[in-house]
């Protein structure tokens, strides 16, 4: 049996600090499951790990796509499947490690291919977007998609038009088909999740914490060298958590201080979406406190040692 280790969780719960430990202890690779850090340049509001902190273990699937490509959960699928082989082959343990919920339940799940794109109608939804504000779409989904509200952020138009496109045409909400899906990783793999969470008032200071330090080692500046170097600011990542919120701050929307503010409280947000998403997840086996400390790095080692998993 070939193990998948899914270190997976809420933003700032030290995954990727626990990822790079069960990497050194297990000999393993890490891959990416984070769906802003595929894209190359956006490193300092999606938390990159540094090339000099990873210890000189691989990551994978991060820095793959152009900020101007599409990259989308069903290419994940297909690139992380491949990459799992690779290491395998080289008889290493792949580590997934990240917070999008969607694109682990592509890979461990499969996607269902879903209807052709409808032009009238994506059209009708974003006219509603564009005179109602694209929130006004997140309500809908959350009226006849519930699962998918908690998974797409609120100003997330491409995703909750496709949403809604899927659900008018196919009578059915995007999250019931994925009950008929199968997954591309091969039938021999186990996947073992494991899950970090932290009470609420220790992750709420993680945060705030968090943007100050992207912040301080220059948020701001990666954005204006993004956009000088020709990323239109429609670029898909800029949609993202972070980018969106400063972006705004550079419009001239709020003050830095609001901007930081505003960031930590989405963060939380964000973060509670997160939980009641891995929440669902069949199989996952919680740990408490953050991954960055030894004691639930050790905990998580001997769980996997013991084979309780």
């Amino acid at each position: 049996m070939k193990l998948l280790i899914a270190v997976l969780g809420a933003t700032a719960t030290g995954k990727s600090a626990l990822g790079i430990a069960l990497a050194e202890r297990l000999g393993g690779e890490i891959l990416n499951c984070d769906s802003t850090a595929v894209y190359r340049g956006f490193d300092i509001g999606t938390d990159k790990v540094p090339m000099a902190e990873r210890r000189g273990i691989p990551h994978h699937l991060i820095d793959i796509a152009d900020p101007t490509d599409e990259y989308t959960a069903a290419q994940f699928a297909r690139d992380a499947t491949a990459t799992i082989r690779d290491i395998h082959a080289r008889g290493l343990v792949p580590i997934l490690v990240g917070g999008t919920g969607f694109y682990y339940r592509a890979l461990t799940r499969g996607l269902f291919p879903g209807p052709a794109a409808d032009a009238p109608l994506r059209a009708r939804l974003e006219a509603i977007a564009a005179t109602r504000g694209v929130e006004r779409l997140h309500r809908l989904v959350a009226r006849v998609d519930p699962e998918s509200a908690v998974r797409i952020m609120p100003r997330d138009l491409m995703r909750l038009v496709r949403a809604l496109e899927v659900y008018f045409l196919t009578g059915r909400p995007l999250t019931a088909h994925f009950e008929e899906t199968v997954s591309l990783l091969d039938p021999d793999v186990q996947v073992i999740p494991i899950g970090l969470r932290m009470p609420a008032a220790w992750l709420s200071k993680r945060l705030t914490e968090r943007v100050d330090s992207q912040f301080d080692a220059g948020l701001l500046d990666e954005i204006r060298g993004l956009l000088a170097a020709g990323v239109p600011p429609d670029a898909r990542p800029f949609g993202g958590l972070v980018y969106r919120q400063a972006m705004e701050h550079l419009r001239g929307l709020r003050d830095e201080a609001a901007t930081r503010a505003l960031i930590a409280q989405e963060n939380r947000r964000y973060a509670r979406r997160q939980l009641i998403w891995f929440r669902k997840e069949p199989n996952l086996v919680w740990f408490d406190g953050p991954g960055t400390h030894a004691e639930v790095q050790d905990s998580v080692v001997e769980m996997l040692s013991c084979g309780t998993c």
